[in-house]
């Protein structure tokens, strides 16, 4: 099918008011309410258009209450003005005339977001299918992904909750196994950060790669202690562990990207991995209910067994007619699950990825980076503090996990909430205190969660 151009919703899009900015609301400390004062945007920025050099303009773009300092979008992200405006675009149009709209628009523009997609991940749209979330991108990918009886599924013991479970369940179809290894010891945090080597790291994964082992399932950025891991020299180390295999036992690397995409200034082409998956409404301050899995081309895509009817697939809607099954092999397009989606958050995905491209993504990955590390060096040497994520930026990204001393996780987020920083617990079995300073923060709320953690402490 071909591909169609995106048609253009938006022009001059304005940045969302900021509005005054309010005092602290925490009892005793008042450490937000002076970064607040500090970073105070002017009154009626809305008129202003995105200048992508100025942060102060890029921050403005977010409707984000201005009286809270907002360190989560890890969890879930606000929208800026581009993607506002396309969903209440698209939004409107449906509710005039949905089957109109519908029709006319949904496969122009659905293209339109993959191609956005594409050019800022620097790779082909059609290696991309369509999701939800990471969770159901990896739940796709794992179940669909070629498994038999004595083949292995090797993971961590430190990847998230749906990565392990959706290998488990991709195992336990397949009568495939699945095994964790560790990558370090609870030893290995000491007060200044998880101590770990980039080469290390791929040489610890490479070794416990066997004859048996068909897929590698990773997660580039991991969320319960804030460690990047360097895929690029993992799948250098790895493959040349594997050498040489038939098709049948071609070593596949898998890896749920969704805490460094948005954040790092790297293409698909660079990472080495066979599948990449992402949600959009996290770093990439995308439409909620919306993600991503790109493969390396027809070679990795032929592999997958979709699991859920596509209507992008033009070819299998034909075989259906036909009475007949889709010819060819996998696609990317046969791989995107049909069915109806909250239309209006997909097709606005095209504003978030061109926000990012606007900005730049060097520019992005610098800041970001920069308000983690001014964040961690801010807690490192803290009495009371013990920092997790490494310090270095090689082996860390926008996530910054801590512990203060003889306080929980959950009380220390509450502790921080009551002075106006928005602070997230680690989902684990072992716990800890999260903050991701991104592009809707200024250095100057960095400095304050800083005094509001240093005088919780205290």
């Amino acid at each position: 099918m071909k591909r169609m151009d995106r048609r253009q919703f938006l022009a001059g899009a304005g940045v969302a008011a900021a509005g005054a900015l309010a005092c602290g609301t925490g009892a005793g400390l008042d450490v937000a309410g002076r970064a607040r004062r500090l970073a105070a945007l002017p009154a009626g920025a809305s008129s202003l258009p995105l200048d992508p050099s100025d942060w102060a303009s890029v921050r403005g773009s977010f409707a984000l209450s201005p009286d809270t300092i907002h360190m989560s979008s890890l969890y879930i992200s606000s929208h800026p003005a581009p993607v506002r405006a396309a969903i209440d675009q698209h939004r409107r149009g449906l509710d005039r005339d949905p089957v109109e709209y519908l029709q006319r628009h949904e496969r122009s523009l659905t293209y339109a977001a993959l191609e956005a997609a594409g050019r800022y991940m620097d790779a082909d749209a059609d290696d991309l299918a369509l999701t939800d979330s990471t969770t159901m991108g990896l739940g796709l990918l794992y179940s669909g992904l070629p498994l038999s009886p004595g083949q292995e599924i090797l993971t961590t013991e430190h990847d998230y909750y749906v990565t392990h479970e959706a290998a488990r369940m991709a195992a336990e179809r397949s009568g495939a196994s699945v095994r964790k290894i560790r990558l370090y010891d609870p030893g290995d945090i000491g007060r200044r950060g998880i101590a770990l080597d980039p080469d290390a790291i791929a040489e610890r994964i490479a070794r416990e790669v066997r004859p048996r082992t068909r897929v590698v399932a990773l997660t580039w950025v991991h969320s319960g202690t804030g460690l990047k891991l360097p895929l690029a020299r993992i799948a250098e180390a790895v493959r040349e562990r594997a050498g040489n295999r038939s098709p049948e036992e071609r070593l596949l690397l898998c890896v749920d990207g969704v805490h460094g995409f948005g954040v790092e200034d790297a293409g698909m082409d660079v990472l080495g991995f066979d599948f990449f998956v992402a949600g959009c409404h996290k770093w990439v301050f995308g439409p909620r209910g919306t993600g991503l899995v790109w493969g390396r081309g027809s070679d990795a895509w032929s592999l997958v067994r979709p699991a859920i009817p596509s209507f992008l697939d033009s070819s299998a809607w034909a075989a259906w007619l036909r009475g007949v099954a889709p010819p060819g092999e996998t696609t990317a397009q046969r791989a995107t699950p049909g069915g109806f989606k909250p239309f209006e958050h997909r097709w606005a995905l095209a504003e978030a990825f061109d926000f990012l491209r606007e900005i730049g993504r060097e520019r992005v990955a610098e800041r970001t980076h920069a308000l983690a590390r001014q964040l961690k060096e801010g807690l490192v040497d803290a009495p009371g503090v013990r920092l997790v994520t490494p310090l270095a930026d090689s082996v860390s990204s926008g996530i910054v996990c801590f512990d203060i001393d003889g306080m929980s996780a959950s009380t220390t987020v509450d502790r921080l909430r009551a002075e106006g920083i928005v602070a997230t617990v680690t989902p684990y079995a072992t716990t800890h205190a999260r903050l991701a300073p991104s592009l809707v923060n200024a250095p100057e709320e960095v400095d304050a969660a800083i005094a509001a953690v240093r005088a919780i402490a205290a």
